[in-house]
């Protein structure tokens, strides 16, 4: 597919513009600058598409308060940082006057008010039949942001005071700019609507579920304009356009899968997809995936939600996208089977996503046997919501509270310092945590460990899972544009991609150790895992490995750094096998070798990597190999795969060749010649014909029906072939 990279951009923030707004209903009001053609209908229940803006984020420090000169990376971090300071305070905000530059015309000063800011204007009273509410009383508090030289957002007046009542912590949810149906509010307000239930019976639920009604997040009348509006959530006009596409896509790449649940015709189905590449990489790839639900933390204006992962050089993989315009339990369930199917069928060691739990639901009915892990990002950002007075209170809670979780090295140890958290800080009665308490074992990394997740620590811990997407789509990104940032985002990854595959084959790393070990390493590893490997193997010349029981087959070491007698690891050592098990269970959890079993591989003269300690999803031929069995047999198969992989397999030849081809002018001349010699034989494979393939197109998916034997023979000798011919010809 050709890519016209120069009219691929993001929509920047700044094409958001706002102005100030009377109505005194409407305590936020912003407007957006775009064709009328681009509208995405995805109502929320205050209808204002973009208090999504201010919803709390990392971006965020509670403990914080405003300052004249605090500095911002944007506008929108200044804006939503102060929406959390007023939620703490208890008022409610939204945006005013603005100042445009007249060189572009960007925005380069706001102002963020209290929404009591102002008078309401004169001669609006015959425009509604009813009296409304005052809500206007010329409070002066406000923060004015200007945009510096550096590109960062500065604070330049700051009005603290307000000349009105502030609202009680207790009621603060009710006021206009904190009011938010969460994603996992959604999912359960759908779930019990489709069942048949009315927003009475819905918000009872909810209240229940979140232990009383201050912690729901939004009143009874948001609840109800929710449900009112979510059988008419579609994707609207530009919706078509994304239909458009893929079935461009599935007549361009018969690898190409999508599928729809709902109404096709009008663009209100949830939407599945997944390329070739997507479908090929997780069959080297799929031990461990997340289904990125930013979109519903975040308040995306498009319902994107990506399945990725990690490839051989820990960057991240696409395995499939999906847009939700339904979020109950049954399209959650859908998504997954559908994603499934569309991977053959191969579930994932393990899934990293959301806490909330219908999608816990959902995928422990289409993953039965997959690990599943919440992200941690979502756990801390929820903590901010939910222990906003400790947060505030106590300035060394959250440090603590991070560490306790973060920094835990056994079971023992996380439970010790959790119930010491507990007592300091007088929370032992604390819902919210008790309930993340007895999920323990789905977010804290120590009950995690034993599991395979692919990250490089455990500290990594899926901080942050937004990871494959970020910088091309975002908050403010429109269903118009989503398509042309998902393939900018594509083709950007596979460029970085290209290039890690390059470094590994031509940039020798440079060995630090005489370890025949290491040297090995670095002819197996990808770059980047090969460093991560090599920083485990230097640790060790630190480490100590004392014998501690000696008796049976397996011996048990005890490891520990020099003068750090206090941190123990044992280590189990199976002399005959050559295998070893460390309680820090960093190969379980990320495929690499620890320090402390390469500590005792060291005492007991074991020079190179047991071949059990070589995963190949992280080494440079994580993704070669040419496989002639019955899929490239022209056997009943989906060739949607064996034609991406043979695709694949052909670029890693050739990458492995282009630094040898070019050694010298002899060489490269035998190269070219050998490359022109593999174009005939291609010429000739292709007159050999194939019999037409017969496909049938099932929910947007096309399947094999039929296909002829002698082509694939023909294409799959010919990659043999070529291989045989370079090999050959540069050892002459």
């Amino acid at each position: 597919m050709i890519i016209n990279m120069d009219h691929l951009n993001v929509i920047p923030f700044d094409n958001i513009s706002m102005g100030s707004e009377d109505d005194p209903n409407t305590a936020l009001h912003l407007q957006h600058h775009q064709p009328h053609n681009l509208d995405f209908d995805f109502d929320y229940p205050n209808n204002n598409n973009d208090d999504d803006l201010l919803e709390p984020t990392s971006l965020s420090d509670p403990n914080l308060d405003p300052y004249e000169g605090m500095e911002f990376d944007s506008e929108q971090s200044a804006r939503i940082f102060y929406n959390s300071y007023a939620r703490r305070v208890g008022f409610s905000t939204r945006v005013s006057v603005y100042q445009r530059s007249r060189r572009d015309g960007s925005i380069i000063c706001r102002q963020i008010v209290c929404s009591r800011e102002g008078f309401r204007r004169e001669g609006n009273e015959n425009r509604s039949k009813r009296q409304r509410t005052v809500t206007r009383v010329g409070c002066k508090a406000q923060m004015t942001v200007k945009k510096q030289s550096s590109g960062k957002w500065a604070v330049t007046k700051l009005v603290e005071d307000h000349n009105h009542e502030l609202v009680p912590p207790d009621k603060v949810h009710s006021l206009r700019s904190h009011r938010h149906v969460s994603g996992s509010a959604r999912s359960l307000i759908d779930t019990l609507q489709a069942a048949g239930m009315g927003p009475s019976g819905v918000m009872s639920v909810l209240i229940r579920e979140s232990g009383g009604i201050n912690n729901v997040g939004f009143t009874k009348v948001d609840c109800q304009n929710y449900m009112s509006t979510s059988r008419q959530r579609t994707l609207g006009p530009g919706g078509q356009a994304v239909f458009d596409y893929l079935k461009q896509m599935q007549a361009e790449d018969p690898g190409f899968f999508y599928a729809v649940q709902g109404d096709f015709e009008n663009s209100t189905g949830n939407v599945f997809w997944a390329d070739a590449n997507a479908r090929m990489n997780y069959s080297f790839f799929g031990d461990t995936i997340t289904f990125d639900t930013t979109y519903r933390t975040n308040r995306y204006r498009v319902p994107f939600a990506p399945f990725t992962g990690w490839n051989h050089h820990g960057q991240p993989l696409l395995f499939g996208c999906a847009l939700l315009l339904n979020e109950s339990e049954s399209s959650f369930v859908w998504l997954f089977e559908t994603w499934l199917a569309a991977m053959s069928g191969r579930c994932p060691i393990s899934i990293t996503t959301d806490q909330d739990r219908i999608i816990r639901a959902a995928v422990s009915q289409a993953f039965p046997g997959t690990r599943l892990r919440f992200c941690k990002w979502n756990v801390f950002r929820e903590a901010q919501e939910k222990l906003s007075h400790e947060y505030h209170s106590h300035p060394t809670f959250e440090p603590e509270f991070h560490r306790c979780i973060n920094m835990a090295e056994s079971i023992d140890e996380f439970e010790s310092c959790w119930e010491s958290l507990l007592q300091r800080f007088d929370l032992s009665d604390n819902e919210w945590l008790q309930s993340m308490y007895n999920a323990r074992q789905q977010w804290v990394p120590v009950y995690l460990q034993d599991t395979f997740f692919g990250e490089m620590s455990i500290l990594q811990g899926s901080d942050s899972i937004n990871s494959y997407f970020d910088g091309y789509i975002n908050a403010s990104t429109n269903i118009h544009n989503l398509i042309k940032q998902y393939e900018k985002a594509m083709a950007i990854r596979h460029e970085k991609e290209v290039k890690a595959d390059y470094d590994t084959l031509n940039s020798p790393p440079v060995l630090k150790t005489p370890s025949p070990m290491e040297k090995q390493a670095a002819n197996l590893y990808t770059r980047r895992i090969f460093m991560k490997f090599q920083e485990e193997l230097v640790e060790t010349l630190a480490y100590l490995a004392t014998v501690v029981d000696d008796i049976g087959s397996a011996i048990t070491y005890q490891v520990a750094k020099f003068g750090e007698d206090h941190k123990v690891h044992h280590v189990r050592f199976n002399a005959f096998e050559k295998r070893a098990s460390c309680s820090c269970q960093m190969f379980e959890f990320s495929g690499i070798i620890c320090r402390h079993i390469l500590a005792v591989f060291r005492v007991k003269n074991v020079l190179t990597l047991p071949s059990n300690y070589i995963l190949k999803r992280w080494t440079r031929n994580a993704k070669s190999g040419i496989v002639l069995d019955e899929h490239t047999l022209g056997l009943p198969c989906n060739t949607q795969e064996s034609l991406a992989a043979r695709s694949e397999n052909l670029r890693q030849e050739a990458i492995k060749y282009v630094e040898e081809g070019a050694e010298s002018e002899h060489i490269y001349n035998v190269a070219m010649d050998a490359l022109h010699e593999a174009i005939r034989k291609v010429a000739a494979a292709k007159m050999c014909g194939s019999a037409p393939v017969q496909t049938t197109v099932v929910n947007g998916s096309q399947q094999l029906l039929s296909c002829s034997l002698v082509s694939y023979l023909c294409k799959d000798l010919f990659l043999l072939g070529l291989h045989r011919i370079i090999v050959l010809n540069l050892k002459m």
